[in-house]
C-alpha cells in the first residue's frame, strides 16, 4: 500500500479561493460572481486585486446564473459562486435553460456540499447535487479531494469550454496531493494499485478510502484505490481496467446513494463487465444537524464503512 502523509489540514473551499486568486492574475476574462457569501467562498484576494471583475449579486442566485450566462456572450468566463444547495437546487431551472441548454461557458462553483457542512442541518446539506448536475447534457461535473486538487481544478476549468459544476466543502481535511499537480478533466487518478478490490472514491471520501486501504492491508487485502474527481465525463477506461484486475467494486461518496458516483460506475459495469458492487453513500435520506465527524459516522461514510463494504464485495466474487 502506497503511503500518504500530510503536514497540514485545509478546507477545499480555500483551495478554490487560492485558484481564483491565481486565475485573477493569469486570465483577464475571468469574472467572479457571488450571492452574498464572499467570505465563505474565500474570494477576498481575487476581489482585492480585481474589483472591476467582481459582481456581488446578493441573495439572488437565479439572477446570478442569468447574469453569468449573459457575460459569456461577451467572451467573459464567469465563476458563479455560492453554497451547493443554492447553486443547484434553488436555481436548477435557470441552469438548465440559460446555461446547459445553450451550452454557455459558465463555471458553477459550489461550496458547503454534503453532510460535512455539519451543524447547518438537512436544509443546507445537499446530497443530490452531483446527480442533478450530471443529468444535464453537456455539463462537466468535478468533485476534487483536497486543497491542492481543488486549486488545480479551479484553474483547469477556466480553460475548458462549456458549463462546469465544481463542488467543494467547508471542513478542514488532510492535504495529501501534490501542490504542483496538473489537473486533467475526465482523467481518474490512481491512488494505489491493488488486486483484490477496486475502491472508487470522490471528494472528501478519497482520504477515507486511503485510510481504509491501510486497514485492509493489515488484514492481507490489497485494495486498488482510484480518485474519481471528475464524475462527468467519467473515466470509463480506468474503471474497466481496474475491475478486470480485481473483479469487485466499492464506490464511496458524500452524496445520496441514488444518482451519484456509484450509479455512474454501475452503468459502466452493467454495459461492460458485471461484477459485485457495494455502495458507501447516504442511503436515500436527508441529513441532520451535528458535527461533520458525528454525521460521517452515523451515515456510514468512514474508513471503517469502506473496509466493511470491501469485504462484502470480495465475498460476493
Amino acid at each position: 500500500m502506497k503511503k500518504y502523509t500530510f503536514t497540514e489540514k485545509k478546507d477545499t473551499r480555500s483551495g478554490f479561493g487560492a485558484g481564483m486568486h491565481e486565475l485573477g492574475q493569469q486570465n483577464p476574462n475571468v469574472v467572479a460572481l457571488c450571492a452574498d457569501l464572499v467570505g465563505s467562498l474565500k474570494l477576498e484576494p481575487f476581489i482585492k486585486e480585481n474589483p472591476d471583475r467582481f459582481i456581488q449579486c446578493g441573495i439572488s442566485e437565479a439572477n446570478m446564473i442569468g447574469v453569468s450566462a449573459g457575460l459569456t456572450i461577451g467572451g467573459k468566463i464567469p465563476f458563479a459562486t455560492t453554497f451547493a444547495n443554492f447553486a443547484t437546487g434553488r436555481v436548477y431551472d435557470q441552469i438548465r435553460q440559460s446555461v446547459a441548454y445553450s451550452n454557455k461557458n459558465v463555471k458553477i462553483c459550489a461550496s458547503h456540499a454534503g453532510l460535512t457542512l455539519g451543524e447547518d442541518g438537512a436544509t443546507h446539506q445537499i446530497l443530490e447535487d452531483l446527480g442533478m448536475m450530471k443529468m444535464l447534457p453537456g455539463m462537466t461535473v468535478i468533485n476534487p479531494c483536497d486543497y491542492n486538487q481543488t486549486k488545480a481544478a479551479t484553474i483547469a476549468i477556466a480553460d475548458h469550454e462549456g458549463p462546469v459544476y465544481l463542488r467543494f466543502g467547508r471542513p478542514v481535511i488532510p492535504v495529501f496531493t501534490a501542490a504542483d499537480q496538473k489537473f486533467e478533466i475526465g482523467k481518474a487518478w490512481m491512488v494505489n494499485e491493488g488486486t483484490d478490490v477496486s475502491i472508487f472514491a470522490t471528494g472528501h471520501m478519497v482520504w477515507e478510502a486511503i485510510q481504509a486501504g491501510e486497514q485492509l492491508e493489515a488484514e492481507g487485502i490489497n485494495a486498488e484505490i482510484i480518485n474519481i474527481h471528475t464524475i462527468k465525463p467519467l473515466d470509463e477506461e480506468a474503471v474497466l481496467k481496474s475491475v478486470e484486475k480485481t473483479g469487485c467494486v466499492v464506490t464511496a461518496e458524500e452524496h445520496n446513494r441514488i444518482g451519484g458516483l456509484g450509479d455512474s460506475i454501475a452503468q459502466v459495469l452493467v454495459k461492460n463487465k458485471l461484477v459485485p458492487q457495494e455502495y458507501v453513500a447516504v442511503n436515500d435520506s436527508f441529513g441532520e444537524s451535528g458535527t461533520p465527524t458525528q454525521l460521517m459516522e452515523k451515515y456510514g461514510l468512514t474508513a471503517k464503512d469502506i473496509v466493511a463494504a470491501a469485504k462484502r464485495a470480495i465475498e460476493r466474487k
